[in-house]
């Protein structure tokens, strides 16, 4: 069994503008973010999910240059985004990831996946007991689970972050989690601020050119040797948009 990868993506982020097409050595980082999600052996088609606004016709026209596919719909209205996404290009199990996640691992995608199919879940993660480094988020769902979520989630936060809909309803989905061995949750690998894109480019630069596959492991063996790195960017909130929406959460209406 095989899933698709619906990355988010667009150039307009409030906190770091433009950072999905910064760049580390000869690459963006949202090639690194493609190269490495197809690395995974459960992932048989990997598509863009950006928004229709101007600025975000780079991101199209970068992913249209490496053969990959696009869908252009709501900036603020993700989960509208990716249903159509994966309604568009007829996606039965989408793996939710997000392009400021350079340094995810394809054997965490894969590992999500494997326990996905084995426990026939509507929904699995490592996000729902966090024991991952921030930056290393998957989520995997069905479309099944998804088409509920777009059609009955009316919050602003359910309707910006894709899942919290299903997150919140166990008793309509079957959720699973997916851990670690070893709590790395204190641990921020994710480019949202200046400081986090310093940290990235220090680690691809360290890692990339004599293995470009690298993993999670390769990074903490990376950190026990410069340990000093992870000075760079700690002491950031993690999920601090998700946080943000929170506070500010409202009744939506449902554009259907």
């Amino acid at each position: 069994m095989k899933a698709t990868a619906i990355i988010q993506a667009r150039f307009s982020a409030s906190r770091l503008h433009g950072k999905v097409l910064f760049k580390v050595l000869d690459k963006t980082i949202l090639e690194y973010v493609i190269e490495r999600v197809k690395i995974a052996k459960m992932i048989d088609e990997v598509i863009i999910a950006t928004t229709v606004n101007d600025e975000d016709s780079k991101i199209e026209d970068l992913a249209k240059r490496i053969g990959i596919k696009v869908y252009r719909g709501s900036e603020s209205d993700v989960l509208d985004r990716y249903y159509q996404a994966a309604k568009a290009f007829n996606v039965k199990h989408i793996v939710r990831i997000t392009a400021d996640c350079p340094l995810i691992d394809p054997d965490i995608i894969d590992g999500v996946l494997e326990l996905y199919f084995k426990s026939r879940a509507d929904y699995c993660s490592n996000t729902l007991d966090i024991t991952f480094p921030d930056g290393e988020d998957v989520e995997v769902f069905s479309f099944g689970s998804l088409e509920q979520a777009w059609k009955k989630a009316d919050l602003l936060s359910e309707r910006e972050h894709v899942t919290p809909f299903i997150n919140k309803h166990p008793k309509l989905f079957k959720l699973e989690s997916y851990k670690s061995k070893t709590d790395l949750s204190e641990k921020r690998w994710t480019l949202d601020e200046k400081k986090d894109y310093e940290f990235i480019k220090s680690v691809i630069e360290g890692l990339y050119p004599k293995k470009p596959d690298f993993g999670i492991n390769d990074v903490l063996e990376l950190l026990k040797i410069n340990p000093r790195l992870e000075e760079t960017n700690k002491g950031i909130e993690r999920n601090e948009g998700y946080q943000k929406s929170l506070r500010n959460d409202r009744k939506v209406k449902i554009q259907k």
